[in-house]
């Protein structure tokens, strides 16, 4: 995708100026990474002694951190800003942003509540779920029904700008994680956040002003499509805590059904979740002990992950529906029904995310995302900033009344 030239012009020169200022932050959080276990107490003032022995076991000198700290807490002006809790967090943040990957996050406790409530089915916002480009922040998938959808909010937006008057919030994207990102979006229902974005044929920047509301959104829902309506048509539009047991209600009712022709598994703009609950949604295909998905270490040494039940819809055919918004879960599934079964991807190039987190809850609330291995499909690939090319492209066009991707899926079946 293409900026245009002034505007990428305008961002690079921003994201320079900032990376100025996180070169501290990089430096602040160089220290923490070494006092594991140490305590510091603060008074209101600020002027206490601390406790600035480094522990035995650490190398690193830690100079440059405390005199920073000195530095704030003697020159700072406003004094009520310096909260020792909140600086220690921004030294954490700098430190596990210092590896330069968008997906590896601390998240203070108010953030981290925002992404286990997203991954429940259940928050308060505009509905769209958020990654990077390109090294930008982009919008995955608009969540289906929702605000953002509704507004025209597309996969592949480049959020470059968010504003909040109410939030007093009105802040540029460059540099800016997703957990803040999100922080910033969210909010109570019926106030308004403002996004301008870049996308991707538009000469000039889209500013869209969306209403918060009460997200609450079914992981997998059923309907039959058709011109006998007996071909399942299941929509999958996250991987979260409740995908399994909604799944399973869907295979139900599609094995009570005596003339089902097959099944279409539509992952358009899912932006993923659990890696696991891809590996159950596709042990439902696949004979058992089939490898679904290759987890690779940083040192080269590989893990396979196998099917683990048996597989109750096998003997249907199979056509899955993915586009710009199918990521991370999305794409093992994908990527395993197309290297395992042969199955037909129809649609346009997923959006190519193929690292692998682990969520660690921290003491006060608090957690941190760590991206701890990449995931390679069962023939190998590693999709990450490629994408799965669809066998069957077709693209949507905009005001189309009419879903082309799911006809052609259809069609497979005739």
């Amino acid at each position: 995708m293409y900026f245009m030239s002034a505007k990428l012009g305008f961002l690079k020169a921003r994201k320079i100026i900032l990376s100025i200022f996180i070169l501290v932050g990089v430096f602040v959080g160089g220290y923490y990474l070494g006092v594991e276990g140490y305590r510091l107490q603060v008074t209101k003032a600020l002027n206490v002694a601390l406790d600035r022995r480094v522990p035995a076991d650490k190398n690193v000198d830690f100079t440059l951190f405390w005199q920073v700290w000195d530095l704030m807490t003697q020159k700072y002006y406003d004094k009520s800003k310096l909260v020792p809790s909140q600086m220690i967090n921004g030294a954490i943040e700098g430190m596990v942003s210092s590896v330069g990957d968008p997906y590896t996050t601390f998240l203070p406790p108010v953030q981290n509540k925002i992404i286990n409530d997203n991954l429940s089915g259940s928050f308060s916002g505009v509905g769209i779920e958020i990654g990077y480009k390109e090294g930008h922040l982009a919008v995955i998938a608009p969540l289906p029904g929702t605000p953002a959808e509704k507004a025209g909010i597309k996969p592949g937006d480049y959020i470059v700008k968010i504003t909040d008057k109410d939030k007093n919030i009105d802040v540029d994207s460059s540099n800016m994680t997703t957990s803040d990102a999100v922080t910033y979006i969210r909010g109570t229902v019926g106030t308004k956040v403002t996004l301008t974005l870049l996308r991707e044929g538009v000469n000039s920047p889209i500013v869209v002003e969306i209403a918060r509301e009460k997200i609450k959104v079914a992981s997998v829902s059923l309907t039959w499509v058709g011109e006998s309506s007996n071909i399942a048509n299941i929509k999958v539009s996250e991987f979260g805590a409740e995908t399994k047991s909604e799944w399973n209600k869907a295979v139900s009712e599609i094995l009570a059904k005596n003339d089902t022709k097959g099944i279409i598994i539509d992952l358009r703009n899912n932006p993923g979740g659990y890696m696991q609950s891809a590996i159950d949604l596709a042990s439902d295909f696949v004979p058992m002990n089939t490898v679904i998905v290759i987890q690779e270490e940083g040192n080269g040494s590989k893990k396979e992950y196998e099917s683990n039940t048996l597989p109750r819809l096998e003997k249907y055919r199979v056509v899955v529906l993915i586009n710009g918004g199918s990521a991370s879960a999305s794409e093992i599934l994908s990527g395993a029904l197309r290297d395992d079964k042969g199955v037909k991807l129809v649609g346009e190039k997923s959006f190519g995310k193929g690292t692998i987190q682990e969520p660690i809850d921290m003491t006060g609330g608090s957690g941190i995302h760590v991206t701890t291995a990449k995931w390679l499909t069962p023939k190998g690939t590693w999709v990450h900033d490629e994408g799965l090319t669809p066998d069957v492209e077709v693209t949507n066009p905009d005001g189309a009344t009419e879903d082309l991707q799911l006809k052609a899926a259809i069609e497979l079946f005739q």
